[in-house]
């Protein structure tokens, strides 16, 4: 069973940066894409950033083009999500997903989620 861990959100202004990470356990020499999504106060939750497994497939929400990276070390079953430029509409509860099946990174269906860390920008 695939356990998620997020953490680095926090309070940032307008225009400034944060590094969110999500460190899996168990079974992760399975583990194929990665993944963050968001949810805000009475919003359906929305996809951000997914990552292959060899990185060679790297998608972004055309919301966060130019201003988000995501990447992951699989050495220490990590992913990240580099967030610049933030802006009052970024604020939402960010959860990491994974999935063992490569389809997950086409379909957005994800088989494991983490437990979500806040972040909110402030303008």
């Amino acid at each position: 069973q695939v356990q998620l861990v997020e953490s680095g959100g926090g309070l940032v202004q307008t225009g400034g940066s944060l590094r969110l990470s999500c460190v899996a356990s168990g079974g992760t020499f399975s583990i194929n894409p990665m993944a963050w999504f968001r949810q805000a106060p009475g919003k359906e939750r929305e996809f951000v950033a997914a990552i292959s497994r060899s990185a060679g497939i790297i998608t972004y929400a055309d919301s966060v083009k130019g201003r988000f990276t995501i990447s992951r070390d699989n050495a220490k079953n990590t992913v990240y999500l580099q967030m610049n430029s933030l802006k009052p509409e970024d604020t939402a509860l960010y959860y990491c997903a994974a999935d063992f099946k490569n389809l997950a990174i086409i379909r957005y269906i994800y088989d494991y989620w983490g437990q979500g860390t806040q972040v909110t920008v402030s303008s």
